[in-house]
């Protein structure tokens, strides 16, 4: 029987989610409920649209010539909720010698996960809080599996990306960002940390979904907050 998966969308020409022009997958299905979730279409597991390996390696080939310094990501939703179908596109599309990221939470048990960690070439970690309880708070889950991926891919030198969203009265708060920062440190193989400034522009599929949005009241960092949360990690040389 050939492997599909389930897809929420592709974007051809991505330019976030990894270095260079990008094609960029995002695969239906997510373990967290964020809070600010700007995709929470996403969320159900079983939905979007059945794509085959095959199918999506022919479209990845049609696009070569715009992805040829970029390369393919696995975005979600959560893609590690999908292991077999992830690992099959990764494995296709490094046998065409396009560049692969994945771009997940690390929410998913290594159990689970690993086998496509360690084929793909760059992972986009998206670690939520360094708190374990406001990662709970914001996530529905506590962060100890993505600890947990972050140690491993340092163990097998698994270039890594940090991502982190800096949303006020969560994680836009100058001891955990020093706390985040100076647990960074410890790991070679975190390349490049993003700091993301909480944003709405997702708020308007929540209310299609006739779902709440638990932080409408919390309001946009401003440029200096991200500024100085920016000079935590510039002190320590991470970004």
């Amino acid at each position: 029987m050939e492997l599909k998966g389930h897809i929420h969308s592709v974007e051809s020409f991505g330019t976030l989610d990894g270095p260079g022009i990008r094609y960029v997958l995002f695969l239906q299905g997510c373990c967290l409920n964020c809070l600010y979730c700007h995709n929470p279409d996403t969320r159900l597991l079983g939905g979007g649209r059945l794509m085959s390996v095959a199918e999506v390696v022919a479209e990845v080939r049609s696009y070569r010539s715009f992805i040829k310094n970029g390369g393919v990501t696995l975005s979600g939703g959560e893609p590690l909720l999908q292991p077999e179908f992830a690992l099959a596109v990764i494995e296709a599309c490094r046998a065409m010698g396009v560049h692969t990221a994945l771009d997940t939470s690390g929410a998913v048990p290594l159990e689970q996960s690993r086998a496509v960690i360690d084929a793909t070439d760059l992972i986009l970690l998206d670690l939520k809080s360094i708190d374990p309880q406001i990662a709970l708070e914001l996530t529905g889950d506590t962060h100890w599996n993505t600890l947990a991926t972050l140690e491993y891919c340092e163990a097998h030198r698994k270039p890594v990306w940090i991502r982190h969203v800096l949303i006020p009265g969560y994680t836009l708060d100058e001891q955990q960002l020093n706390d985040l920062a100076d647990y960074i440190l410890r790991f070679a193989c975190v390349s490049k940390v993003e700091l993301l400034p909480y944003h709405t522009m997702g708020v308007y599929k929540w209310e299609q979904l006739g779902l709440p949005y638990a932080l409408a009241g919390v309001e946009l960092p401003s440029e200096e907050q991200v500024n100085q949360a920016k000079h935590i990690f510039r002190q320590r040389g991470l970004i």
